[in-house]
């Protein structure tokens, strides 16, 4: 049995183009252009799996005029790079991407104000604690699910799976965005590590590079003027130029059509179409610059993926409320000044009370709501916490002290707390200097005593922020600050139901029998590390704060 498919290629500035195929003989066929700018042409073929390509009359200023050049489908969603060539696959006459069977659509999964966030790299998660054929891979991950739900994260936020030059980087020059990075494993690997996440309730979040392509994207070879700015779109940051980038200001009067809309609005629809996933980090959206765009974007994405709750986060160094605005474009932001004051705090660098109450509540900062921030100590763009402590000559326990109270912050602060892999268990490596050498996390500090209990004090950390609704809530006041002492209480609640108080020691000085005054009115209190009942006495708490510590409280 055989069917007609369809060979399609918008290609509209470009006057001839041809398809090549394992199923043509070494011959090519004409396509016919029609005059909505594509190219067609109709091939009948049994089911099976095969190569294919196209040869066209390019456009593109860096070759001569009309030169004839071979380019892989701009739409194919699985390449051969070695081969120059896109994969179709056909069965039952139809195309597909491959025929994985989607088990656990129906999972109730946690809504946006209850995310705890884990940012991985597929290549660098898992290493030689992993069976050789899953190290670095997509399987890879899925052996340590058990291990990321012990941990308690409801979401995992993928660095780049778009296919990319070569077998190894971070993801962020895309060469197709259709296809999914074949050294990570098959398109079916990637749709049965997100099945199994949506089966133990995380949802998965993919970071979007939409912003700018590898030189060698096709359609920079297609018609590079047409789809891409023809100089540096954002020259106000000529530090953060990454490649040619999508020019969202061309508007083709002809077609009706803005191009670069067009293809990364079909490339979202598609990824949430076909992978099921659960909302995009949108990377550079500074230097994308276009809030119109990203306004009609974020609809698109919410209407692809209802009735299912989808998240839209922003990448935006520095951050910005502008972003997040009641009305959007976009969900939530990168809360980057989190991190940017929080680490000279911790270190014991300078202590500014009002930087520090800024980032535990960002409406002081503009932001309308908890979801508008992603709240992080550390990214793959930032050196981890334990590292920036060692620069600073501070090591073993008084390092994980420090650690613990920078993970209390990050739990009980208004926003999305974000963990970068291995921030849990203390890993410290140096960020790599170079996205082409793998760096691939220490799972063996797990076996150390102060790194086991790390692990245990966020995986504590999780549940509270997971379970209490105080902290997934808009609300937090700051009824006591001692700069003197470098003191800090404030207090989360959900309508007057669920309190938490969170008290912070920010010196390097042990305080005996430190007097909290104006302690919230609750009946009973509980020490939530120390598990016991407490007493408030006449509004007032009597309590020991050791060094660089914070204690919680919780409503009982």
């Amino acid at each position: 049995m055989t069917s007609s498919i369809e060979f399609k290629l918008f290609a509209p500035r470009n006057q001839k183009a041809a398809l090549i195929g394992s199923f043509l003989a070494g011959k090519e066929i004409p396509m016919q252009k029609g005059e909505d700018g594509y190219f067609r042409t109709q091939i009948e073929l049994a089911d099976g799996i095969y190569q294919y390509k196209f040869r066209i009359q390019t456009q593109s200023p860096n070759f001569a005029s009309n030169e004839w050049i071979e380019v892989i489908d701009p739409y194919a969603t699985d390449v051969d790079e070695a081969k120059k060539q896109g994969i179709v696959r056909i069965k039952d006459g139809k195309r597909i991407v491959d025929a994985y069977v989607w088990r656990h659509d129906d999972q109730s999964l946690s809504n946006n104000q209850e995310l705890v966030i884990y940012e991985m790299h597929v290549a660098d998660f898992t290493g030689d604690e992993t069976d050789l054929e899953k190290r670095g891979k997509y399987l890879g991950i899925i052996d340590k699910l058990d291990y990321l739900s012990e941990l308690g994260i409801n979401a995992i936020e993928l660095m780049p799976v778009n296919e990319y030059p070569g077998n190894y980087s971070w993801g962020y020059k895309v060469r197709h965005f259709f296809a999914t990075e074949s050294s990570y494993g098959s398109t079916a690997d990637l749709k049965h590590l997100i099945d199994e996440c949506h089966g133990r309730g995380i949802r998965v979040f993919i970071d979007g590079i939409y912003n700018h392509t590898d030189e060698e994207c096709p359609l920079m070879l297609i018609d590079r003027n047409y789809w891409y700015y023809e100089h540096m779109h954002y020259p106000e940051d000529p530090a953060n130029y990454w490649g040619p980038e999508f020019n969202y200001n061309n508007y083709d009067q002809k077609l009706d059509v803005k191009p670069a809309w067009k293809y990364i609005g079909d490339v979202v629809q598609f990824w949430i179409k076909e992978y099921h996933i659960d909302g995009i980090r949108f990377d550079a959206v500074r230097q994308l610059a276009n809030f119109e765009f990203f306004d009609w974007l974020a609809k698109q994405t919410k209407n692809h993926a209802a009735p299912k709750e989808f998240y839209n986060i922003a990448e935006h160094i520095p951050d910005t409320n502008t972003v997040v605005k009641p009305d959007g474009p976009l969900d939530g932001c990168w809360h980057e000044s989190f991190r940017y004051f929080m680490v000279p705090i911790i270190s014991g660098e300078k202590f500014e009370l009002d930087h520090l109450k800024q980032i535990l509540d960002p409406k002081q900062q503009g932001y309308a709501i908890a979801t508008n921030v992603i709240n992080y100590i550390a990214t793959h763009d930032r050196e981890r916490l334990l590292k920036e402590l060692g620069d600073r000559s501070i090591f073993d326990k008084a390092a994980f002290a420090r650690d613990k109270l920078a993970a209390v912050l990050l739990m009980t602060a208004m926003g999305i707390p974000m963990l970068w892999m291995g921030e849990e268990f203390g890993e410290y490596q140096p960020k790599s200097e170079s996205v082409t050498q793998p760096q691939k996390i220490n799972w063996s500090l797990l076996a150390n005593d102060q790194n086991r209990n790390l692990f245990t004090y966020y995986k504590k950390l999780i549940v509270l922020r997971r379970q209490n609704p105080a902290l997934q809530s808009n609300n937090i006041d700051f009824f006591y600050e001692n700069a003197e002492a470098k003191v800090l209480a404030y207090t989360r609640w959900n309508n007057q139901v669920s309190h938490v108080v969170v008290v912070a020691n920010f010196s390097d000085q042990d305080l005996i029998k430190h007097e909290i005054p104006n302690f919230p009115e609750v009946e009973y209190w509980q020490d939530w590390f120390g598990n016991r009942e407490i007493e408030i006495g006449e509004d007032d708490l009597v309590t020991d704060l050791p060094s660089y510590t914070a204690k919680i409280f919780i409503s009982c």
